[in-house]
């Protein structure tokens, strides 16, 4: 049997193949000398031009720790869940069969896990009554005595609290929200339940529940442009003293670092309009990108606390102004994170962008968007550590202290891998 190559091969394959007028040297007039040359990117680039040019699919890159972040919360929520339960109790405890009232059959069959796990936090007992009277759960000594500090930790949110409903008014475009939305984030904000009863009237000077449309609205009545200050830029004004007193004459007059001439490869600019990116592992920018994300970091735009009617949507400084308003109200959540619905859900107050997840995938330095949950979470990355959030309010060092009591005793909270040990993630 004669040998012959893959090229002569199908050579022969195309000359036996009946042609109706057809002749691929018009087609192709490149390989009319050579149909099948030695190299093969010719042939290469020829297939992709047949494909339709389609441009090659972004891939969004993966956040391990922050979504590990997501997973350490599971098993604490649920003990803070099953605590507040107890504590709503007049006799501080609930007999087991009671739980499925109060959270569902899913979440009593979690509630049943932790108690099994965290003896040095629930306590199980009987009545007086023999072997056939009910089973209830209370919390161990230990744990109330802990719990007899969370007054502590509200009475030092209150303030902290004020100030974040005071800054979320002021960014609306009429300084004033639903009451049902502000109802929507209260856990997020560290606000209680009854924020409308045991809050608002404490501080009529700020606030008032006013009707509108038949709609119960919560009301700015004093403006403070003392407050009209965002996170961002307080982080700006602080690192600019630091700088100033280390490095004399080191900033010009627009507040830009003389010494940062060049293009920094993480897109990092230090300026009045710049915020803090951090792109994931695996996300390798080119010289071009990064120049065009240089143009976007030095570009002014107007303040959130601005009213956003002034502004045209389609103007680029209102993009940008957009994810500077994204960017304040993460920053005003305890742990710097909200689920996309709850954001959309203030689409109108803020005037937020009408393609909101596009504009979250868009700015991937400055925010996470992950499906790891239940639902869809967004986080403010700068405000995260790996898997830990780096400031914590009052009431989220107290969650953490209540949790660690069913923790080994060198156990550290704040340490993501410590935390994936205990929880078994």
């Amino acid at each position: 049997m004669r040998r012959i190559s893959i090229k002569q091969a199908l050579l022969q394959t195309m000359q036996a193949i009946p042609r109706k007028n057809s002749n691929p040297n018009k087609l192709f007039p490149e390989l009319a000398s050579n149909p099948f040359p030695e190299s093969s990117a010719l042939y290469i680039q020829i297939m992709q031009k047949s494909s339709g040019g389609r441009p090659k699919k972004k891939v969004y890159e993966r956040v391990d720790d922050l979504d590990r972040a997501i997973d350490l919360q599971k098993k604490p929520s649920i003990i803070l869940e099953l605590k507040n339960i107890i504590l709503k109790s007049k006799t501080h405890s609930i007999l087991i069969r009671d739980l499925e009232k109060e959270a569902g059959y899913v979440q009593k069959w979690n509630f049943m896990a932790v108690i099994e796990k965290y003896p040095s936090i629930f306590h199980v007992s009987k009545d007086a009554g023999g072997s056939r009277s009910p089973i209830m759960v209370k919390l161990t000594d230990k744990a109330q005595r802990v719990v007899a500090e969370e007054d502590d930790a509200r009475r030092q949110m209150e303030p902290i609290l004020v100030r974040s409903l005071r800054k979320l008014l002021m960014m609306s475009k009429d300084c004033q929200i639903p009451l049902e939305k502000i109802e929507l984030i209260h856990s997020e904000l560290g606000l209680p339940k009854d924020f409308s009863d045991s809050l608002i009237p404490k501080y009529p000077e700020f606030f008032s529940i006013k009707d509108v449309d038949g709609r119960p609205y919560l009301h700015l009545e004093s403006w403070d442009s003392s407050l009209a200050v965002t996170a961002r830029e307080e982080k700006f004004q602080i690192l600019a003293a630091t700088q100033a007193e280390n490095d004399k004459g080191g900033l010009d007059c627009g507040g830009y670092s003389k010494k940062e001439s060049k293009i920094s490869r993480d897109g990092n600019f230090f300026g009045p309009f710049a915020f803090r990116l951090n792109y994931p592992v695996g996300f390798r920018p080119n010289t071009k990108y990064l120049e065009e994300v240089l143009k976007w970091q030095k570009m002014p735009f107007p303040s959130p606390y601005l009213n956003g009617r002034r502004f045209d949507p389609a103007d680029p400084k209102a993009r940008k102004r957009a994810v500077g308003v994204l960017h304040e109200i993460l920053s005003l959540t305890m742990e710097k994170r909200m689920s996309s619905t709850q954001l959309d859900a203030f689409h109108a107050e803020y005037q937020l962008p009408s393609k909101l997840i596009l504009c979250l995938v868009k700015n991937h330095g400055i925010f996470y968007l992950t499906n790891k949950g239940a639902r869809r979470t967004v986080f403010l990355k700068e405000a995260y550590d790996g898997s830990n959030l780096i400031e914590k309010c009052p009431l989220l060092k107290f969650n953490d202290k209540f949790i660690s009591l069913g923790c080994r005793r060198d156990f550290n909270f704040n340490s993501s891998t410590a935390a994936s040990q205990q929880f078994g993630l």
